[in-house]
Protein backbone atom coordinates (compact mmCIF):
# COMPACT_ATOMS: atom_id res chain seq x y z
CA UNK A 1 0.00 0.00 0.00
CA UNK A 2 1.48 3.44 -1.07
CA UNK A 3 2.25 6.76 1.06
CA UNK A 4 -0.32 8.63 -0.79
CA UNK A 5 -3.32 7.37 -3.25
CA UNK A 6 -5.34 8.91 -5.56
CA UNK A 7 -7.77 6.49 -6.68
CA UNK A 8 -10.37 7.43 -9.32
CA UNK A 9 -10.91 10.54 -8.07
CA UNK A 10 -12.81 13.67 -9.98
CA UNK A 11 -14.02 17.45 -8.88
CA UNK A 12 -17.21 18.24 -11.02
CA UNK A 13 -19.09 21.39 -10.50
CA UNK A 14 -22.34 21.67 -12.39
CA UNK A 15 -23.06 24.85 -15.07
CA UNK A 16 -26.88 24.58 -15.55
CA UNK A 17 -26.98 21.06 -17.59
CA UNK A 18 -23.30 20.78 -17.79
CA UNK A 19 -20.76 19.35 -16.02
CA UNK A 20 -17.56 20.75 -15.65
CA UNK A 21 -14.42 18.57 -14.61
CA UNK A 22 -11.59 20.23 -12.88
CA UNK A 23 -10.22 16.68 -12.00
CA UNK A 24 -11.40 13.77 -14.28
CA UNK A 25 -10.63 10.13 -13.13
CA UNK A 26 -7.51 10.66 -11.59
CA UNK A 27 -5.16 7.94 -10.26
CA UNK A 28 -1.81 7.71 -9.06
CA UNK A 29 0.57 7.34 -5.73
CA UNK A 30 3.03 8.94 -3.94
CA UNK A 31 5.32 6.74 -1.30
CA UNK A 32 6.50 8.06 2.16
CA UNK A 33 9.99 10.24 1.70
CA UNK A 34 9.60 10.94 -1.73
CA UNK A 35 10.03 14.24 -3.61
CA UNK A 36 6.95 14.56 -5.73
CA UNK A 37 6.85 17.17 -8.82
CA UNK A 38 3.43 17.86 -10.06
CA UNK A 39 3.43 19.41 -13.48
CA UNK A 40 1.30 20.71 -15.76
CA UNK A 41 -0.08 23.63 -17.57
CA UNK A 42 -2.00 26.33 -15.91
CA UNK A 43 -5.63 25.15 -15.42
CA UNK A 44 -4.36 21.64 -15.64
CA UNK A 45 -5.86 20.59 -12.25
CA UNK A 46 -2.88 20.78 -10.13
CA UNK A 47 -4.29 23.15 -7.65
CA UNK A 48 -7.49 21.08 -7.16
CA UNK A 49 -5.67 18.12 -7.06
CA UNK A 50 -3.42 19.53 -3.96
CA UNK A 51 -6.06 21.28 -2.47
CA UNK A 52 -7.83 17.87 -2.04
CA UNK A 53 -5.07 15.96 -0.83
CA UNK A 54 -4.30 18.85 1.63
CA UNK A 55 -8.10 18.62 3.06
CA UNK A 56 -9.12 21.89 1.93
CA UNK A 57 -11.80 20.65 -1.03
CA UNK A 58 -13.21 17.41 -1.28
CA UNK A 59 -13.66 15.29 -4.01
CA UNK A 60 -16.67 14.50 -6.06
CA UNK A 61 -15.85 10.74 -6.67
CA UNK A 62 -13.12 8.61 -5.81
CA UNK A 63 -10.97 7.79 -2.73
CA UNK A 64 -8.09 9.78 -1.26
CA UNK A 65 -5.69 8.26 1.29
CA UNK A 66 -2.74 9.27 3.35
CA UNK A 67 -1.02 6.85 5.07
CA UNK A 68 -3.74 4.26 5.46
CA UNK A 69 -6.12 7.19 6.61
CA UNK A 70 -9.08 7.75 3.91
CA UNK A 71 -8.98 11.99 3.80
CA UNK A 72 -11.92 11.62 1.39
CA UNK A 73 -14.55 10.33 3.98
CA UNK A 74 -13.50 12.54 6.85
CA UNK A 75 -16.20 14.94 8.35
CA UNK A 76 -15.77 19.04 8.83
CA UNK A 77 -13.97 18.67 11.75
CA UNK A 78 -11.77 15.20 10.68
CA UNK A 79 -10.64 17.72 8.20
CA UNK A 80 -9.45 20.70 10.78
CA UNK A 81 -7.21 18.47 12.53
CA UNK A 82 -5.78 16.68 9.88
CA UNK A 83 -4.82 20.00 7.95
CA UNK A 84 -3.74 21.15 11.61
CA UNK A 85 -1.61 18.05 12.35
CA UNK A 86 -0.72 16.34 9.26
CA UNK A 87 0.13 18.58 6.62
CA UNK A 88 2.41 21.57 6.17
CA UNK A 89 1.42 24.08 3.19
CA UNK A 90 3.61 26.40 0.99
CA UNK A 91 1.95 28.56 -0.94
CA UNK A 92 3.50 31.07 -3.49
CA UNK A 93 2.48 34.24 -1.98
CA UNK A 94 4.24 33.40 1.71
CA UNK A 95 1.03 34.94 3.98
CA UNK A 96 2.66 35.24 6.90
CA UNK A 97 0.86 37.67 9.43
CA UNK A 98 2.47 40.67 9.09
CA UNK A 99 2.51 41.88 12.94
CA UNK A 100 4.17 38.90 13.98
CA UNK A 101 7.48 38.62 13.48
CA UNK A 102 9.62 35.46 11.71
CA UNK A 103 9.75 33.44 15.05
CA UNK A 104 6.12 34.26 16.03
CA UNK A 105 4.74 32.84 12.82
CA UNK A 106 6.15 29.80 12.94
CA UNK A 107 5.43 29.87 16.58
CA UNK A 108 1.86 30.38 15.61
CA UNK A 109 2.00 27.09 13.63
CA UNK A 110 3.48 24.72 15.92
CA UNK A 111 1.11 25.76 19.04
CA UNK A 112 -1.51 23.87 17.29
CA UNK A 113 0.23 21.12 16.57
CA UNK A 114 -0.03 17.82 19.05
CA UNK A 115 4.27 17.06 17.84
CA UNK A 116 5.37 20.20 16.74
CA UNK A 117 9.33 20.83 16.51
CA UNK A 118 11.14 23.82 18.28
CA UNK A 119 9.91 27.18 16.00
CA UNK A 120 13.77 28.91 16.80
CA UNK A 121 15.37 25.47 15.93
CA UNK A 122 13.20 25.43 13.06
CA UNK A 123 13.83 28.81 12.02
CA UNK A 124 17.74 27.82 12.61
CA UNK A 125 17.46 24.73 10.12
CA UNK A 126 16.34 27.51 7.16
CA UNK A 127 18.95 30.01 7.63
CA UNK A 128 17.05 32.40 9.31
CA UNK A 129 18.81 32.16 12.69
CA UNK A 130 19.52 36.29 12.92
CA UNK A 131 16.55 36.87 11.30
CA UNK A 132 14.00 35.79 13.50
CA UNK A 133 12.68 38.91 15.22
CA UNK A 134 12.13 40.32 11.91
CA UNK A 135 8.63 41.05 10.80
CA UNK A 136 7.71 39.87 7.48
CA UNK A 137 7.93 43.52 5.91
CA UNK A 138 11.86 43.57 7.14
CA UNK A 139 12.69 40.20 5.09
CA UNK A 140 12.88 39.79 1.15
CA UNK A 141 10.83 37.35 -0.51
CA UNK A 142 13.61 34.83 -0.30
CA UNK A 143 13.43 35.24 3.46
CA UNK A 144 9.82 35.16 3.68
CA UNK A 145 9.04 32.05 1.76
CA UNK A 146 11.91 30.41 4.10
CA UNK A 147 9.73 31.38 7.11
CA UNK A 148 6.95 29.98 5.05
CA UNK A 149 8.66 26.42 5.02
CA UNK A 150 9.78 26.53 8.65
CA UNK A 151 6.23 27.04 9.58
CA UNK A 152 5.02 24.12 7.33
CA UNK A 153 8.35 22.04 8.76
CA UNK A 154 7.76 22.82 12.43
CA UNK A 155 4.16 21.14 12.35
CA UNK A 156 5.98 18.34 12.21
CA UNK A 157 3.78 17.27 9.43
CA UNK A 158 3.23 14.11 7.65
CA UNK A 159 3.20 15.84 4.20
CA UNK A 160 4.19 19.42 2.56
CA UNK A 161 2.74 20.51 0.06
CA UNK A 162 4.06 23.14 -1.86
CA UNK A 163 1.84 25.37 -4.55
CA UNK A 164 4.36 27.02 -6.88
CA UNK A 165 6.76 27.68 -4.23
CA UNK A 166 9.12 29.64 -6.33
CA UNK A 167 6.56 31.61 -8.53
CA UNK A 168 7.36 35.10 -6.85
CA UNK A 169 10.54 35.01 -6.78
CA UNK A 170 13.73 35.43 -8.91
CA UNK A 171 15.64 32.59 -10.04
CA UNK A 172 18.52 32.40 -7.79
CA UNK A 173 16.39 32.55 -4.92
CA UNK A 174 13.80 30.33 -6.36
CA UNK A 175 16.59 27.71 -6.76
CA UNK A 176 17.46 28.60 -3.11
CA UNK A 177 14.04 27.76 -2.12
CA UNK A 178 13.85 24.80 -3.83
CA UNK A 179 17.17 23.22 -2.53
CA UNK A 180 15.65 23.71 0.62
CA UNK A 181 12.58 22.12 0.14
CA UNK A 182 14.93 18.90 -1.67
CA UNK A 183 17.42 18.51 1.33
CA UNK A 184 14.44 18.90 4.12
CA UNK A 185 12.86 15.80 2.22
CA UNK A 186 16.44 14.07 2.32
CA UNK A 187 17.35 14.73 5.60
CA UNK A 188 13.59 14.72 7.69
CA UNK A 189 12.57 11.88 5.28
CA UNK A 190 9.36 14.13 5.29
CA UNK A 191 6.88 13.33 1.76
CA UNK A 192 7.59 16.77 -0.36
CA UNK A 193 4.79 17.68 -2.74
CA UNK A 194 5.55 20.31 -4.90
CA UNK A 195 3.12 21.84 -8.17
CA UNK A 196 4.31 23.82 -10.66
CA UNK A 197 4.15 24.94 -14.40
CA UNK A 198 8.11 24.83 -15.25
CA UNK A 199 8.62 21.37 -16.45
CA UNK A 200 12.95 21.65 -15.52
CA UNK A 201 12.27 20.63 -11.51
CA UNK A 202 10.97 16.94 -13.06
CA UNK A 203 14.58 16.97 -12.83
CA UNK A 204 14.80 16.86 -8.90
CA UNK A 205 11.76 14.76 -8.24
CA UNK A 206 11.91 10.82 -7.41
CA UNK A 207 8.57 10.64 -8.68
CA UNK A 208 6.50 12.83 -11.78
CA UNK A 209 3.21 13.40 -11.87
CA UNK A 210 2.06 15.21 -15.01
CA UNK A 211 -1.36 16.26 -15.49
CA UNK A 212 -3.37 17.97 -18.47
CA UNK A 213 -6.98 18.77 -18.72
CA UNK A 214 -8.24 17.39 -15.06
CA UNK A 215 -6.54 13.97 -16.01
CA UNK A 216 -3.24 12.25 -15.44
CA UNK A 217 -1.33 11.67 -18.39
CA UNK A 218 1.47 9.56 -17.11
CA UNK A 219 3.71 8.80 -13.48
CA UNK A 220 7.28 8.47 -13.80
CA UNK A 221 9.62 7.32 -11.12
CA UNK A 222 13.41 8.99 -11.62
CA UNK A 223 16.31 6.84 -10.10
CA UNK A 224 18.40 9.36 -10.15
CA UNK A 225 17.65 13.34 -9.06
CA UNK A 226 19.40 15.48 -9.83
CA UNK A 227 20.21 18.39 -7.11
CA UNK A 228 19.22 21.48 -7.13
CA UNK A 229 22.12 23.87 -7.84
CA UNK A 230 22.64 21.70 -11.21
CA UNK A 231 19.28 22.51 -13.01
CA UNK A 232 18.71 25.95 -14.95
CA UNK A 233 15.98 27.53 -16.45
Amino acid sequence: MAYIEFEHVSKIYNSGENKIYALNDMSFTVEKGELCVIVGHSGAGKTTLLNILGGMDSASEGTVKLDGRVISNMSDRELTDYRRTDVGFVFQFYNLVQNLTALENVELAAEICRDSLDAAKTLESVGLADRMNNFPAQLSGGEQQRVSIARAIAKNPKIILCDEPTGALDFNTGKAVLELLQNTCRETGKTVIIITHNGVLTQIADRVIRVRSGKVISVEENASPIPVERIEW
